[in-house]
């Protein structure tokens, strides 16, 4: 039982993000001092909309310079915070060394936030955002888990440095924060463990994210022909952020939270743009044979590998989201409307 003090302030890490921009704001319109750590708070640009939340909100924002990779980066943004949200890692699959652009950042950097957590008095409670990457690598390792679903009991065993390394630094990132948790008794851990994440982006910023790259695919006429019918979990970026928020500041909260509103697919996706977009944009209606997917998938991307195809195609995603529900008391948002949410904003800035 941890109990949060709301007059002290509160660290998020990676405070420009996707996720961490709508945490900010629900922490803001609670009242609440946030220190937020980014890498260059001199670029105006990038903390802007941060700003024009805060000044319709009843807390305020204070800005603080750190790096993911370096020791002690952290300090004068902890300082005072009971609690600490750990939001920052990369999340794309556009990188040329896994081990340097998504690995060391994401292992590195929890080392060092937590390492400062442990230095510094006041903390009483870490929340980080992990990922259900961190608990499967592909729609195949559902079939493999118990009774068929996904739970918080079970650990990614299948990612590698060669296969799905974002995973992979997933995986090494939210054991890392375990392992550091289970030396101390100052501070105790939960993490957030979403899946795949859209709805609306406070930030324009944010529409780069890996993310819209998926969305923008349905929508801008790549996948006319058809979707690939993979697997996968759906969550709204508003929930995730509400998730971290209850995990925070909810005495009786622990462990890990798959944090995913809908055991869903990409077609399912799609289907609930058609009603409202479908007249006007090319959005895809069915699914691609799955021979045609070996064929021209590898040459499509360099991520969509025959092994990720024969591990996802066809074979349902299934994840239990009760413990959250129960514990946090989250209620998730129907699926139509975090899709259409999420395709107004690629609409608005124009890219589809």
């Amino acid at each position: 039982m941890t109990e949060i003090d709301k007059t002290k302030p509160v660290l998020v890490t990676g405070a420009t993000g996707y996720v961490a921009g709508w945490l900010v704001k629900k922490l803001l319109d609670e009242g609440i001092t946030v220190h937020a750590a980014v890498r260059n708070p001199d670029n105006k640009e990038k903390i802007r909309h941060l700003d024009e939340i805060a000044k319709d909100s009843k807390g305020s924002i204070n800005y603080f310079k750190a790096d993911l990779l370096e020791d002690g980066s952290y300090a004068e943004a902890m300082k005072g915070c009971e609690l600490v949200y750990h939001t920052a890692s990369p999340f794309t699959s556009k990188f040329k060394n896994p081990q340097k652009d998504l690995i060391d950042p994401a292992v590195k950097g929890t080392e060092n936030v937590l390492e400062q957590a442990n230095k510094t008095e006041s903390v009483k409670r870490v929340v980080v955002t992990s990922s259900c990457a961190a608990i499967y690598t592909d729609a195949i390792d559902c079939k493999k888990a118990p009774n068929g679903v996904l739970t918080e009991d079970v650990w990614n065993t299948t990612a590698s440095i060669h296969h799905q390394p974002y995973s992979y630094s997933k995986v090494l990132a939210e054991k890392k924060a375990w392992e550091i948790n289970e030396q101390q008794d100052q501070w105790d851990l939960v993490t957030i463990n979403p899946s795949l994440v859209l709805g609306p982006a406070l930030n324009a910023q944010s529409i780069t994210s890996e993310s819209y790259n998926i969305l923008k695919q349905i929508g801008d006429g790549t996948l006319k022909q058809g979707v690939p019918n993979v697997g996968i979990g759906l969550v709204d970026v508003r929930d995730v952020a509400d998730a971290h928020y209850q995990a925070g500041f909810k005495p009786k909260a622990s462990g890990r939270y798959i944090t995913s509103a809908h055991n869903t697919n990409f077609l399912e996706l799609a289907n609930n743009l058609q009603p409202k977009f479908g007249d006007d944009y090319p959005i895809p209606n069915k699914a691609l044979p799955k021979w045609l997917l070996m064929l021209i998938g590898p040459l499509m991307s360099k991520t969509t590998t025959r092994k990720f195809l024969k591990n996802n195609l066809n074979i349902p995603f299934k994840a239990d989201n009760s413990k959250i529900k129960n514990e946090l008391g989250i209620q998730f948002r129907p699926m139509q409307e975090t899709m259409e949410d999420s395709f107004e904003v690629l609409i608005k800035a124009g890219m589809v």
